[in-house]
């Protein structure tokens, strides 16, 4: 492990104002991230927005229309992807079904033309690496999801890549599997010390196994941070609600004052906001606070908006109760789930008290104007 350690060299990917469109339709607009050397980074956004195309233009697989890319110094425009330096895992793995698991992980060495002596050394080393000694006469055919995927993963890293790129990895694999891969991942990324961008649609995922976050939609970048920065403090309605469950209220600026922020409710009620909001009075607004961040009470008081109870479901730790105003808006609320804890009875009626130093409010959407 040492040796293929010392010989690995992670290097700063720099992307630069990326654009590229299909049809006539831009698929992605004016994309720019840095990932420094070493750092695993996500790059995370619903289907469809733009960052598979992100990817296969770092990969050299597609030539952007517009923009730079940057492996350490080298420009890689006009670079051809066996050229890059770059190591790629692929959604179902694409692995070669003929070929033996050595000879799959050996395939980018012998491209390499890597003298055959070495490659042998070197496919040992990284059946090892990904504890799959022994098996490397095997068929794919003849390995489990999880283990396909270590074979991947070997063949992308046994050619000393200064880039690993992972094309939605983990996604045909089942949730407790997935878990397990993500920690071994993430320990064999540590050790290695590559660069390496994660693609994937999997929020949970996403914050698992990265530093930072490149939140993406409809072909642009809305949020780059640390996955605790992007759920605490989102910049926009889309990264609030694309992150973790949330609770999205549409509402009116009532009335501003020095410290504080009056918003009156469509569902009915109102929240004060300890803060001036930068919106002026009659402005449409999206309240939005997380389950977490409701309490149930018996009684009305500051900021509590009067609910009935919907059901109430025990999850493992957690009691989930969802809500509803007497319009028909639904709520959300979660709470660690004690011994002394009860259980509300369905169509019970209660107070939601909402945490309002943690709430944010955004401009209205249509979805939530009123």
């Amino acid at each position: 492990m040492s040796h293929i350690q010392n010989s690995i060299e992670g290097k700063q990917l720099s992307v630069k104002r990326l654009t590229h469109s299909y049809g006539g339709q831009n698929a992605i607009s004016d994309i720019s991230f840095d990932i420094a050397a070493g750092e695993i980074v996500a790059l995370l956004g619903p289907s469809g927005c733009g960052k598979s195309t992100v990817l296969r233009a770092i990969a050299g697989l597609i030539q952007p229309k517009a923009g730079r890319i940057v492996l350490g110094d080298d420009d890689l425009a006009g670079v051809s992807a066996r050229a890059r330096g770059i190591g790629m895992v692929f959604q179902n793995y694409a692995l070669f079904p003929h070929l033996t698991v050595a000879e799959n992980i050996a395939y980018p060495l012998a491209c390499q033309q890597v003298p055959r002596e070495e490659r042998r050394g070197r496919v040992e080393e990284m059946l090892s690496l990904v504890r799959l000694g022994g098996y490397g006469n095997r068929l794919p055919r003849e390995l489990s999801g999880g283990q396909q995927q270590r074979v991947a993963v070997a063949r992308a890293i046994a050619g000393r890549p200064s880039l690993l790129l992972l094309d939605e990895p983990f996604g045909a694999l089942d949730r407790a599997l997935r878990f397990d891969l993500q920690v071994e991942l993430l320990h064999l990324q540590k050790t290695l010390g590559i660069t390496t961008l994660i693609v994937t649609h999997d929020q949970e995922e996403a914050q698992s196994v990265a530093n930072r976050l490149v939140l993406m939609n409809k072909g642009n970048v809305e949020q780059i941070d640390t996955p605790m920065a992007v759920y605490d403090k989102p910049n926009t309605l889309f990264v609030n609600t694309f992150i973790g469950q949330t609770n999205v209220l549409a509402g009116t600026v009532a009335q501003l004052e020095p410290e504080a922020t009056l918003v009156t409710l469509s569902g009915g009620g109102s929240l004060t906001l300890p803060r001036r909001l930068n919106f002026t009075v009659g402005s449409d607004v999206a309240v939005t606070f997380r389950p977490e961040e409701v309490r149930l009470a018996a009684q009305p008081g500051e900021n509590t908006l009067a609910v009935s109870v919907t059901v109430s479901l025990p999850l493992g730790p957690t009691l989930v109760h969802d809500l509803v105003f007497e319009d028909g808006t639904n709520l959300r609320a979660s709470e660690v789930r004690g011994p002394s804890t009860t259980i509300p009875q369905t169509g019970s009626r209660l107070f939601a008290e909402i945490d309002v130093s943690r709430a944010h409010v955004f401009p209205a959407q249509p979805e939530v104007s009123q």
